[in-house]
């Protein structure tokens, strides 16, 4: 356009301005204010029947860690109220011990009948994150155990059992903090216990041998999760985990585990004495503390030579197989994350409250709801590589499984996805190598027009009713196949409930697995 006060201006050249990099959708809710004076702010992540949200106290002007109540819907009233119980109670234990190493609660905000708890919010991460990527040498992990043991040891003194120690419940904060969180299942003495009839609370794999049995629970049960705990702070895997809630409880009772091969001298005293399945032949705290005291201390150090050079000490964290360090690190992970990006565009973003598994064994990263349980085989068990991970519940399952062109001596693997899945159509027929309690002949909806990554795929709709004779019920199970071009071929199976409130969850935890899932050689 001219200028308006010179019409023989030349035009003025209109740059467009770039637009804006789209912002992060905010969590739902977030801007919330609870109890008059808590700004939700973003969340950090879910638990079995809460959510802990990043807020803002707006009358101190301080950040804090609040975690909201989630019961589901379909819980019956008492239930409801049981778990509401529950989370006071947590409120309570908590805050009645006076220990660093056990977070602060600050408040209890009631909102609809329903207690948000409102705690201290510890900068860093769990455990449970940081045993993902590496594990722990035997002097970190002796520091971190005795931060968690004098958590628990204020807690019995206070007649508090926490009956779920577990790496996602030992936080890792700055300056060294080590940080018990979590007392959502704790018994405190005199109060009646809220368990149903029957049943148990807590992580399988860390449950004690005498809380399987029903036993009443002592501070020796706590102390044998902090075992199972050191155990899988140097190991990398728990000693107890199979692939099933079942197997895992009867490997608890019966399964002796390998003696620690990464631990040695006092703390491996000490994770063996606590992996005791007789209460009373554990060594009690006060022993304990000696060991993990003993386990903690610097070795000497030894003169460096004129030709070896003295190395400074370090955080001692091992990395696990595939973890990069450093600089590399953050280069390659940003060339993988764009990978994952590229792979399927179409692919619609992963729900909140969904997370990606990258598992180097089988060459592909897994989208699971973020509160599943994973299981691997032990190796002696199947010549394939697989994984699963379970709804806690147990109704529903996700499993990649990975058949290797280089071990099928048998020729078990076609030429094709879809080939693949009609043969294995006649297995199901007679349960095959499944072993999903099927009867002859179930109904199946076979569809090889699939595609992944730009080839073919194939998937197959099973439907069926299990042969339990006391209770059977419809089952629905998802299978997806996928040959890449090497010739490996891979199942990623979910199985869910075929009627009743879980099926259209199944289907849609079915749907967005598919979608999400990646390989790294197409």
């Amino acid at each position: 356009m001219p200028h308006p006060d010179n019409p023989y201006a030349m035009p003025t050249q209109t740059v467009p301005t770039p637009p804006e990099s789209p912002r992060p959708a905010p969590d739902p809710g977030a801007g919330r204010l609870i109890g008059g004076r808590y700004r939700l702010l973003s969340r950090l992540g879910d638990g079995g029947m809460g959510t802990v949200w990043r807020a803002k106290d707006e009358t101190v002007d301080r950040e804090v860690a609040v975690k909201e109540p989630r019961i589901p819907d379909h819980f019956p009233e008492h239930e409801r109220a049981n778990a509401f119980e529950r989370m006071r109670r947590e409120a309570r234990a908590a805050a009645r011990l006076d220990h660093p190493a056990v977070v602060n609660v600050h408040d209890v905000a009631v909102v609809d009948g329903r207690p948000w708890i409102v705690m201290e919010l510890v900068q860093g991460r769990s455990l449970g994150s940081a045993l993902q990527e590496g594990t722990l040498d035997t002097r970190e992990a002796a520091r971190v155990g005795l931060q968690v043991l004098g958590a628990l040891e204020a807690a019995h003194a206070a007649g508090v059992l926490h009956r779920d120690v577990k790496p996602d419940n030992v936080l890792l904060g700055r300056h060294d903090r080590v940080v018990l969180t979590d007392f959502g299942i704790a018994q405190i003495e005199g109060e009646t216990n809220l368990t149903d009839t029957g049943g148990f609370v807590g992580s399988p794999e860390y449950i004690a041998p005498e809380r399987v049995l029903g036993r009443r629970p002592g501070p020796a049960s706590d102390l044998w999760s902090l075992g199972v705990v050191l155990y899988a702070a140097t190991e990398g895997v728990s000693p107890f985990r199979r692939s099933n809630t079942a197997a895992t409880l009867q490997s608890v009772l019966n399964a002796t585990p390998a003696p620690p091969a990464a631990a040695h001298g006092p703390l491996a005293e000490a994770v063996n004495g606590l992996l005791q399945k007789d209460p009373a032949h554990r060594p009690d705290a006060a022993r304990v503390r000696a060991l993990l005291e003993a386990a903690a201390r610097p070795p000497a150090p030894v003169p460096a030579g004129p030709s070896s050079p003295a190395v400074p000490a370090g955080r001692g964290f091992r990395p696990g197989r595939g973890t990069w360090w450093g600089l590399g690190a953050a280069v390659a992970a940003a060339a993988v994350a764009g990978y994952l990006l590229l792979a399927d565009p179409f692919a619609g973003s992963l729900p909140g409250d969904w997370e990606t598994k990258a598992d180097k064994g089988l060459g592909a990263t897994l989208a699971v709801p973020a509160a599943y349980e994973a299981a691997h085989p032990d190796k002696s068990d199947t010549d394939q590589d697989w994984v699963t991970y379970s709804d806690p519940s147990g109704a529903i399952w996700i499993g990649l499984n990975l058949s290797r062109k280089s071990d099928d001596s048998l020729r078990r693997i076609k030429d094709s996805a879809a080939s693949q899945m009609y043969a294995e159509n006649e297995k199901f027929k007679d349960n095959g190598d499944y072993g999903l309690a099927m009867p002859e002949g179930p109904r199946t909806s076979p569809d090889d027009n699939a595609e992944f990554h730009g080839r073919p795929a194939a998937q197959n709709t099973v439907t069926y009713t299990t042969t339990d004779s006391r209770r059977p019920s419809p089952r629905e199970v998802r299978v997806f196949y996928y040959r890449t071009q090497a010739g490996d071929m891979y199942r990623l199976t979910v199985s869910y409930p075929g009627k009743g409130d879980f099926t259209a969850r199944g289907r849609e935890v079915a749907r967005t697995a598919i979608e999400h899932l990646s390989v790294d050689k197409p």
